[in-house]
């Protein structure tokens, strides 16, 4: 199974679409995980266009159009791995310990919020993955996005993909 995770898309303010590469991996993509702040409503009309599965939740920038269509949390079952997928985490510091105390029935928790990527296993084996971001780096060198490969033997091949710089 393959999964294609991104946050913080912050369309139309910080670029004006998503970047080709990472439209073109929609398409090979199982499931497309979004961890909010999206922005605007047509990103998430295009994603679920595209998408052969979409799973979402609305970030701290996202609005009431959004907040009605996408949970705050969500909550799936992917490759045999119990997957949650949150906006906010708060500070890094105890992250790990934070989030492995909410979400005790998880296996993998995707994040977003930071712009920062992230991944770190909680003690217990909680996951923690953040793809950043593609359209918004903030101090961060590169935009970025991620790509999960689950195998039959329900393992995770994580893979952080940097985006050429726009022009």
């Amino acid at each position: 199974m393959r999964l294609l995770l991104l946050s913080d898309t912050h369309l139309p303010k910080r670029a004006q679409s998503l970047p080709a590469e990472l439209l073109a991996r929609v398409a090979d993509a199982d499931v497309v995980v979004h961890a909010g702040d999206w922005v605007d409503v047509a990103t998430l009309d295009l994603l679920q266009e595209r998408s052969r599965r979409l799973i979402g939740v609305y970030g701290n920038n996202d609005g009431p159009a959004l907040r009605a269509r996408l949970p705050e949390v969500a909550r799936a079952e992917l490759g045999g791995l119990r997957f949650g997928v949150v906006h906010e985490t708060g500070p890094a510091q105890g992250r790990e310990r934070r989030c492995a105390r909410r979400f005790p029935d998880l296996d993998v928790l995707v994040f977003g919020h930071s712009h920062i990527p992230w991944d770190t296993t909680a003690p217990g084996g909680l996951r923690l993955l953040n793809p950043g971001s593609p359209t918004d780096r903030r101090r961060q060198p590169h935009h970025t996005y991620m790509t999960i490969v689950i195998s039959e033997v329900r393992s995770l091949t994580v893979e952080l993909h940097r985006l050429a710089a726009p022009r």
